[in-house]
């Protein structure tokens, strides 16, 4: 029984010292967001694009500027961004879409849009109105079957 008890407590010890560890790099990665939010809002202009295709791609096949894919995380480089190729003014852009704007972007029509560097944020309207993105089901509906 002693070693019963000996086990419990380094087990708990150590689930001790992992949700403070946790605690203490939520709020490092909470700060780094919220002076990224403050860096996105200063960069921000409203512009007017035509929307030619836009796709969910990894950086590496998006087009995006090598450097992109050199700064972001080694874990972060295989997964897939909403990819938006417009074209504004006379220059075809590819540019990477916050994943509300992405969900209401027409495509192949022309829309005034929140850009902040290569990041769009916000769609404020389009030509032809804007898509509406799909209601989400709930957990269990997804199991319902359509008749």
């Amino acid at each position: 029984m002693n070693v019963f008890w000996t086990i419990l407590i380094v087990l708990l010890v150590v689930a001790i010292g992992a949700l403070v560890a946790l605690y203490f790099f939520g709020r490092k990665l909470e700060a780094k967001q919220i002076e990224q939010k403050e860096a996105i809002e200063a960069a921000k202009q409203t512009v007017s694009m035509l929307i030619i295709d836009k796709k969910r791609l990894r950086i590496k096949e998006s087009g995006l500027p090598k450097i992109v894919y050199d700064q972001t995380p080694w874990y972060l480089r295989r997964s897939k961004l909403p990819i938006v190729k417009a074209k504004v003014g006379t220059k075809i852009m590819t540019l990477v879409a916050e994943e509300k704007a992405f969900s209401v972007l027409p495509v192949k029509t022309e829309a005034k849009v929140v850009v902040s560097g290569i990041y769009i944020t916000e769609v404020k309207s389009a030509r032809g109105g804007l898509l509406t993105p799909p209601a989400k089901k709930g957990f269990f509906a997804r199991f319902k079957k359509d008749k």
